[in-house]
C-alpha cells in the first residue's frame, strides 16, 4: 500500500467538477504543506491552476484540521496526528490539451490541474483511483490514459499507479465514452482514442500512424520503455493543439482533419492532422527525454527560463511534415509546398529582424505565449524559425560530411547521438552545450553559422542550400489575405499594393487586428484597433476590402476614414507595392539524399 492515494471523481459532470480526495499516509510532524503547479510542462506560461479550486477541507481521523493558504497555489495545515486526507474540488471547463474539461459527454484532465503535490514527498510512489460520475446515462463511460494499471483493467475505471509526483501529473486521462483503434509499435500497444462527434475512418488513421510512429523509432534507433502509447484525441468543430507527454500525447483538431471512408486522398486538413500527431510523437524523445537541464527536475512553480526551445520546439518542427514526406505518406511536392509556407510565416513576419530565437525561447512565458497585436513586429516563432535552422542544418551536414563510401550524415545523427548521451542517461542538456555539441557529432566547424542564426536577426541564406539539392527557392507577393504562400501562381500578380495591416470583421464592421512597422498604414497614423469605414468616400467592409486596394497602384494616396474609440478620424495613405516574402520551391534538379533517412 502506498502513502500517497489520490482519488478523483467526477461528481458533477453537470456542474464540471471533479472532486480529489488526497489520502496522505505519513504527513510532516511540522504540519504538511501542498501545492498545485502553476504551468504545465511543454506550455511555457504561467497558468495558475490553483484558480480552479471551488473549494478545500482538511481532515484527520475525522476531524477538521485547519489550513493556511501561503500563496496563490501553496496551502500549510496544522500538525496532526495519524494520516491527511485533502479533499477540494476543480471547475474543469477548459476544452484544451492544457487542463480540464468536464461535462455530461466527457471528462479530461492533466495532472498538474488536479493532483496536488505533497511537499518533500514528491518522489514517493502513490496511486489514483478514478472513479466513475454516478448515474445511468454514463454507464458506457470508459477511461484511456497511460498511467500504469495497480488493479484496473484495461480502459475500466480503478486504481492506478505513479511512480512519483513528475511521473504522476505526465499521463492525462480521458473518460467518456469514446472509441478506440490499437497498433502495435516495436511490441508496444499504441492506443487512439477518439473523442466528439466523428465520422472519420479510424482504421485509415491507424495505419498511417502506425507508420509515422515506427520511422520514428528507427531513426532513434529505440521506442524509450514504456507498456503502452496513447494518442488523446479531441474531436470539436473548429480546433488544432497538441501537448507532449512521456508515453501520451493529447490532441484536439477540427472534426473535418479525419479522413472519411472511401476517400484516398490526403486533404491538405488530413495532412495537417497526421504533421500534429508527428510531431507530438517526436517529442516522446526531444524534450521529454532529451531535455534542457534547467528542466530536471521541473519547477512548477515558477518560470524555468531556457534559450533552448528553437531545439525542442524547432528541430520537432521540422521533422514532424519531413516524416510524411520520408514514409510516403505525402508526396516531395506536397511536403515542399508545407516547407514553402513554413519559410512565409517567417519571411512575413517583421519580428525576425527584432527578436533572436534564443531570445524567443527564454521569452517565451512573457511574449511568444502571450502575444498583443504587435507581436508580429516584436517577435519570432522559436517553433518557425528554429524549424528553419534546423533544415539548414540538415542540408549543410548533408552536404559536406560525405565519406569516401558515400556515406552521408546528417540531423538524423545528430538526433541519435543527443538521445544517447541526454535521452538514455537522464542527463540534462546545458544552456551552453548544445553548439559544440553538434559540432562533435557532424566534425564541422559551425560556429559562424550558430552566432548568424541563433544570436543575431539576420536571416539565413537558404537558396543557395536549397539549390545544391536541386530546388529553388522563389519569392513572390502575397495575393491576398489567405494566400500563405507554398505554390506558384499561374500568372504574375506582383504589382498589388500593400497597406501594411491585417484586418478582421468584428460587429459587422472592418477592424485593423494587427499593423505592420514602417508600413504605409502606420506612417500614415493608423493603429491596430481602428475600425475602418471607407476608402476614398466609398464604404468597405471585409467582403470588398482587398478588392477595393486592388483598384489602386503603387505610389497612389487613398483617404481612409476610420473610428478610433468615438472619434471619426482621416488618414491619407500613400501605397506601396507588396513586398516579395511568399515563398514557394521548384524542382530543379535531383533531390539527393534530402529526404532520406542517414545512417
Amino acid at each position: 500500500m502506498t502513502d500517497i492515494i489520490y482519488q478523483v471523481t467526477p461528481v458533477s459532470p453537470e456542474a464540471h467538477l471533479f472532486e480529489v480526495c488526497c489520502k496522505v499516509g505519513k504527513p510532516e510532524p511540522g504540519g504538511q504543506k501542498f501545492s498545485l503547479p502553476a504551468w504545465i510542462p511543454g506550455s511555457y506560461m504561467i497558468r495558475d491552476f490553483a484558480k480552479n479550486i471551488v473549494s478545500l477541507d482538511v481532515s484527520s481521523a475525522g476531524h477538521a484540521v485547519k489550513v493556511r493558504k501561503l500563496d496563490k497555489q501553496t496551502w500549510r495545515c496544522e500538525p496532526c496526528q495519524g494520516s491527511l486526507e485533502i479533499v477540494y474540488r476543480i471547475y474543469a471547463w477548459d476544452l484544451s490539451v492544457r487542463s480540464a474539461h468536464l461535462d455530461i459527454t466527457h471528462g479530461y484532465f492533466n495532472g498538474t490541474s488536479v493532483f496536488m503535490a505533497i511537499d518533500k514527498q514528491t518522489n514517493r510512489t502513490c496511486d489514483v483511483i478514478l472513479n466513475p460520475p454516478s448515474g445511468l446515462r454514463y454507464q458506457r463511460w470508459k477511461v484511456a490514459t497511460s498511467l500504469q494499471p495497480a488493479g484496473a483493467l484495461l480502459r475500466e475505471f480503478g486504481r492506478y499507479r505513479a511512480q512519483n509526483y513528475d511521473d504522476l501529473i505526465d499521463h492525462p486521462v480521458e473518460m467518456g465514452d469514446f472509441d478506440v483503434e490499437t497498433f502495435a509499435v516495436s511490441g508496444v500497444p499504441h492506443d487512439l482514442v477518439v473523442s466528439g462527434k466523428h465520422r472519420a475512418d479510424l482504421k485509415r488513421v491507424k495505419r498511417d500512424l502506425a507508420i509515422i510512429c515506427a520511422h520514428h523509432v528507427d531513426l532513434f534507433g529505440e521506442l524509450p520503455k514504456m507498456e503502452r502509447y496513447v494518442f488523446l484525441v479531441m474531436c470539436v468543430g473548429n480546433g488544432y493543439g497538441g501537448l507532449e507527454h512521456r508515453s501520451s500525447t493529447s490532441l484536439i483538431c477540427s472534426r473535418d482533419d479525419l479522413p472519411l471512408e472511401h476517400i484516398a486522398e490526403v486533404t491538405d486538413e488530413y495532412r495537417a492532422f497526421l504533421g500534429l500527431c508527428s510531431h507530438e510523437y517526436f517529442h516522446t524523445w526531444n524534450v521529454k527525454r532529451i531535455k534542457p537541464e534547467v528542466f530536471i527536475p521541473y519547477d512548477l512553480s515558477q518560470e524555468s527560463h531556457t534559450r533552448l526551445l528553437w531545439v525542442f520546439e524547432g528541430i520537432t518542427s521540422y521533422y514532424d511534415d519531413l516524416t510524411l514526406a520520408r514514409t510516403g505518406l505525402i508526396s516531395v511536392t506536397s511536403y515542399l509546398e508545407l516547407l514553402g509556407k513554413a519559410l512565409t510565416r517567417l519571411y512575413q513576419n517583421p519580428g525576425r529582424k527584432v527578436q533572436t530565437v534564443t531570445d524567443s525561447s527564454f521569452d517565451a512565458w512573457t511574449k511568444f505565449y502571450k502575444q498583443d497585436e504587435n507581436a508580429g513586429n516584436a517577435i519570432v516563432s522559436y517553433y518557425i524559425k528554429g524549424a528553419v535552422i534546423a533544415c539548414a542544418l540538415d542540408l549543410m551536414i548533408r552536404s559536406r560530411c560525405k565519406t569516401s563510401a558515400n556515406i552521408v550524415k546528417s540531423l538524423d545523427d545528430v538526433m541519435r547521438g543527443l538521445w544517447k548521451k541526454y535521452g538514455e542517461t537522464g542527463l540534462g542538456v546545458a544552456e551552453d552545450a548544445l553548439e559544440a555539441e553538434i559540432e562533435n557529432l557532424t566534425g564541422l566547424d559551425l560556429k559562424d553559422f550558430f552566432s548568424k542564426a541563433l544570436n543575431s536577426t539576420e536571416d539565413l541564406d537558404m537558396v543557395p542550400l536549397f539549390r545544391e539539392f536541386g530546388v529553388s527557392l522563389r519569392f513572390r507577393c502575397q495575393q491576398k489575405s489567405t494566400d500563405l504562400g507554398g505554390k506558384a501562381l499561374e500568372e504574375d500578380h506582383n504589382h498589388r499594393v500593400d497597406m501594411g495591416v491585417t484586418v478582421i470583421a468584428e460587429g459587422g464592421e472592418l477592424r485593423i487586428r494587427n499593423i505592420v512597422t514602417d508600413s504605409p498604414a502606420q506612417q500614415a497614423g493608423l493603429s491596430a484597433g481602428d475600425r475602418v469605414i471607407a476608402i476614398d468616400n466609398l464604404k468597405v467592409i471585409l467582403s470588398n476590402f482587398e478588392k477595393t486596394l486592388s483598384r489602386y497602384q503603387p505610389e497612389e494616396t487613398i483617404t481612409v476614414h476610420a473610428f478610433r474609440r468615438d472619434e471619426l478620424m482621416q488618414f491619407d495613405v500613400t501605397l506601396k507595392p507588396a513586398p516579395s516574402n511568399t515563398c514557394y520551391f521548384e524542382i530543379t534538379g535531383d533531390l539527393g539524399n534530402w529526404i532520406e533517412v542517414s545512417r
